[in-house]
Order: C-alpha cells, then sequence, then structure tokens
C-alpha cells in the first residue's frame, strides 16, 4: 500500500492510525514488553491495515549485527554539518561500519521522526544525530528507541550520548584576541538565535568583554550566509565606533569583509575581523582570515566512539568536549590610534 502522498507508509503513519506514539509502535517492532496487550493488538491490526513492513524482506533479529550506524543531519549545505557528516562518515568506515544518511531540507517533529524511522528500516545499530537547532534538540530528548542515538552539535559540557565542540570557549578566544591586541567593544555578528551554536558563541562574546569589565559592542543577527553578513557590514560602517568584529562563522565574515572595503574601511587598519570555522578558503580571504578551527574529523571519531561504547553495554557514555583553536592570520590589528 501506498499512502495519499504516493509513498510507503511509515512508522509515522502506523502511529497516526493507531492513536499512540512513534516511540511505542518502535517499541511494538522491536519485541519490547514494556507495550500493554490491548496497545500491542491496536497497532498490530495498524499495521495490516497500511501493509506497513521494513524495508528489508527478511528482518534481521535485533540480537543480530548490521554493521550499519544511521545518521540524521540538516542543512548540508552549511559548512559545519556538511563536515559533521563527512567526518561521521569516514569514522564509521574506519571502525568498519556503514554509515547511512538522512538529510533534512527542513525540521520538523515529522521529518525528523520520518527520517529515523527511515534508518530504522535499515536495522542501524545506532543514529547519530546532528541537528543543531534548539527545537531538535528538545525532539531527539523525547525520542524513546531501542538502539543508542548519540548527539552532535549543540550539545553542552557533560552531556552522556553526546559529542561536540566547546563553542562559547572558542568564542571567547576569538573576542579575547580582539580584546587583548587593545579594541574596547567588539561587535558581533551572530548566527540565528535558534541554533544552540550561535547561543553558545553568544555566550563566549559577552564572557571575553565580562571577563575585562568591559560591554561588549552592538550584536548583530546574521542567517549564517555571506550575504547576512554584507548586510551587517553595511550596518557596521554606519559608525566610526566599531573597531573590531567577531562573526560567528567565516561566511558571515567574509560578506562583512565585503561590505567594509566597499565603505573604504581598511581591515585591519581600521577594523579588525575575527570569524569561526576555519573553511579552507579562509585562508584566501583578503585579507586571510582570523578564525577559529574545529576538528571535524576528531568529532567525527568521537560520536562514533560513543555509539560503539554503548553497543558495548556501556551505560550513558560520556565524552569530553572538544577544545577549538584560534589561527591568526592577517585580518586583525591593534586599533588604530
Amino acid at each position: 500500500m501506498v499512502t495519499s502522498a504516493g509513498r510507503r507508509p511509515s512508522m509515522a503513519d502506523v502511529a497516526a492510525v493507531a492513536g499512540v506514539s512513534h516511540q511505542t509502535v518502535s517499541r511494538v517492532l522491536n519485541g519490547s514488553p514494556l507495550v500493554k496487550a490491548e496497545t500491542r493488538e491496536r497497532i498490530e491490526a495498524a499495521i495490516r491495515e497500511l501493509g506497513y513492513r521494513r524495508n528489508n524482506a527478511a528482518r534481521q533479529l535485533a540480537t543480530a549485527r548490521s554493521g550499519r550506524i544511521g545518521m540524521v543531519s540538516a542543512h548540508l549545505a552549511l559548512h559545519g554539518p556538511s563536515m559533521i557528516s563527512a567526518a561521521v562518515q569516514e569514522a564509521g568506515r574506519a571502525a568498519g561500519y556503514e554509515v547511512s544518511l538522512v538529510g533534512m531540507i527542513e525540521l520538523s517533529e515529522r521529518s525528523l521522526h520520518d527520517a529515523v524511522d527511515r534508518l530504522l528500516d535499515e536495522d542501524v545499530e545506532a543514529i547519530v544525530v546532528a541537528v543543531a537547532l534548539r527545537e531538535a534538540q528538545s525532539i531527539v530528548a523525547s525520542l524513546s528507541l531501542p538502539i543508542p542515538v548519540v548527539l552532535v552539535q549543540g550539545v553542552g559540557a557533560g552531556t552522556p550520548m553526546a559529542a561536540g565542540v566547546d563553542q562559547e570557549a572558542g568564542a571567547a578566544a576569538a573576542t579575547s584576541h580582539l580584546l587583548d591586541l587593545g579594541h574596547r567593544a567588539v561587535a558581533h555578528v551572530s548566527g540565528p538565535l535558534d541554533w544552540v551554536e550561535s547561543g553558545r558563541r553568544r555566550e563566549g562574546w559577552r564572557r571575553a568583554h565580562e571577563e575585562r569589565g568591559l560591554l561588549p559592542g552592538p550584536e548583530i543577527e546574521g542567517d549564517w550566509s555571506a550575504a547576512s553578513g554584507y548586510r551587517a557590514g553595511v550596518r557596521i560602517c554606519a559608525s566610526d565606533e566599531v573597531t573590531a568584529v567577531f562573526a560567528a562563522n567565516d561566511s558571515m565574515a567574509l560578506g562583512l569583509l565585503k561590505a567594509l572595503h566597499e565603505h573604504g574601511r581598511r581591515v585591519p587598519d581600521d577594523v579588525s575581523v575575527v570569524g569561526f570555522d576555519n573553511v579552507p578558503e579562509a585562508e584566501y580571504f583578503w585579507p586571510p582570515l582570523t578564525t577559529v578551527n574545529q576538528e571535524f574529523a576528531e568529532l567525527g571519531r568521537r560520536a562514533l566512539e560513543l555509539a560503539i561504547r554503548a553497543l558495548g553495554g556501556e551505560e550513558a557514555p560520556v565524552a569530553d568536549l572538544l577544545a577549538p583553536a584560534l589561527v591568526v592570520r592577517r585580518s586583525t590589528a591593534r586599533p588604530p590610534s
């Protein structure tokens, strides 16, 4: 059977017909004894009505090893998410696993559940979720799956089953570099504030000022794109007071550099600029961009290691946050005298 939308029925469709949660359907499909008999019968009836079945013709036993890890990722057009996805896939291959990636264009509770359904249909042994929006964090936290789920991006220190980079420390290092050069107030072009990582980089920017008893410069919210960095740069150029800017990613820093050049503001003579991510092109910006480097390859390895530790029986394993490193190039200097 196919749905009215022309697709095969999913686990979410079964849940809707049976009037239960996605997690309850998952428990029934995986033989959990924690479901009441009446509820189990209702779900099994919905499965028969819809003709739902797992994609594998001969589904492996729950105790079997499929040698496959699932991954859900969003915003793959952006540098960070694309690098994290590549890093997890490479780490999986190195550990002897195939990695099945489901990319999402738009995030919603339904789209995330559908992505998980697709991976469960492939009998994955664990799932890595790399979606940094605050909404996604709560949806993932509500999942109750019979296999390990590892979070990547937007995670805090000491969070079980989570691998991440210390975003606040990276932003504080970027801002401190500018303040140590003698700038008194650093402006900030943030990422969209519904992203956990945007909020953490913003906190690092603020903390660096607070530790020195200084008030931060103006803040402008961007959307990770060079175009939003350019628009922020035009606003910054309306005042001669800003001598340093921390952009929350390198794409926005690139747009900012263009706006500064067009308005006759020399970098770094008049305005210093720091980015975040250390994209491969950063050293070829003009001037070469000072930025914060994230070790995506190591992040992928840690995410896979957490999944493997959980599969080995370790309960709620924890990994330390990765410490990002400041890469100083020619876009920063002492403020004009």
